[in-house]
């Protein structure tokens, strides 16, 4: 390849990522309906970390906050997130990549015991709500 198609190649890449970046939601949808279903004993304890941790951000029935994105959103089902990501997400914190709400700090608080019950109770209301 010579150096000029290189140089398209390089402003394209970066022309579509700016325009990526620019049509990206500035705030989470917030105005869904929530199904609620019989939850696990699992996801219920997940449910009181969830509360207690997650909801200020995540919104209390997973649906966002003008400070954090909604779980109950296509871009968090299992196939593009998997559990890995969300424990991850938790211990690590992430760098803003879907959202504009700015990254996600490490959540050091949510005990190693917790993860499991909070990924039970996260994907049983994602079912629920078809993702």
């Amino acid at each position: 390849m010579n150096r000029l198609a290189g140089l398209a190649l390089v402003a394209a890449a970066i022309g579509g990522g700016y325009f990526w970046l620019s049509s990206r939601p500035a705030k989470a949808p917030v105005t869904i309906s929530v199904v609620r279903p019989e939850l696990s004993a699992q996801a219920l304890r997940g449910e009181t970390v969830f509360q207690g941790t997650c909801a200020a951000c995540h919104g209390a029935e997973l649906t966002g906050t003008d400070n954090g994105p909604p779980l109950i959103h296509i871009a968090y089902r299992p196939a593009m997130h998997a559990d890995y990501a969300i424990v991850s997400a938790i211990k690590n914190g992430v760098v803003a990549h879907h959202w504009r709400f700015g990254n996600m700090p490490p959540q050091p608080d949510i005990a190693e015991a917790d993860i499991a019950p909070l990924i039970t109770y996260i994907r049983e209301m994602q079912k629920a709500n078809g993702i």
